[in-house]
């Protein structure tokens, strides 16, 4: 244990998602040896997520606009969604520029055991989505993207369940696995 403020310091940065101890004692330390200069500058990026990073009032992605950029992009189809877990995959998706669509994210995956049901995700916003025209244009295909574990498969099979009586809907899932021949 390190006194006052370089343990304090341990002790947050071991509270982010995947670092653990000797982690976040090897970045309080790399952190102490920077000039100062790069220390403010991390720490106005910091402020600025805090102060100015939103979610999206429709997809539900991170964004600084109450819109964000994809969403407001009037060129994307309009008339497909696909459902995402977590706003880092839709940077995955944009990633392969294939896919021209929206994005709904749903804020993780049902996972029943630690606590995560229905409404806990934004799965109402996205059926309220597909039931009303998004701008005058209705929804005709929405894309399942959740991740292939058990959670991202619960996920989906219930979506499929909840979104089987909108007319003239088509749902399809992502395909996963090793491909064969």
């Amino acid at each position: 244990m390190y006194e006052g403020p370089v343990q304090d310091l341990i002790d947050e940065l071991g509270k982010l998602p995947g670092v653990g101890p000797k982690s976040a004692q090897r970045i309080a330390f790399h952190l102490l040896s920077v000039e100062p200069p790069e220390i403010d500058r991390l720490q106005a990026a910091l402020q600025r997520v805090r102060d100015g990073v939103r979610f999206c009032e429709v997809c539900g992605t991170v964004s600084d606009h109450e819109r964000c950029r994809i969403c407001a992009d009037p060129r994307r189809d309009r008339t497909q969604i696909c459902v995402v877990e977590e706003p880092k995959d839709v940077q995955a998706i944009e990633r392969t520029r294939e896919f021209r669509g929206r994005y709904h994210v749903l804020g993780g995956a049902l996972d029943p055991l630690n606590g995560i049901g229905p409404d806990q995700l934004r799965i109402r916003e996205l059926l309220t989505r597909i039931g009303n025209q998004e701008d005058g244009v209705d929804v005709t295909e929405v894309i399942i993207a959740t991740d292939p574990n058990t959670e991202g498969e619960a996920t989906a099979t219930y979506l499929v369940r909840m979104l089987r009586d909108f007319p003239g809907l088509t749902v399809t899932r992502l395909a996963s696995g090793l491909p064969m021949g």
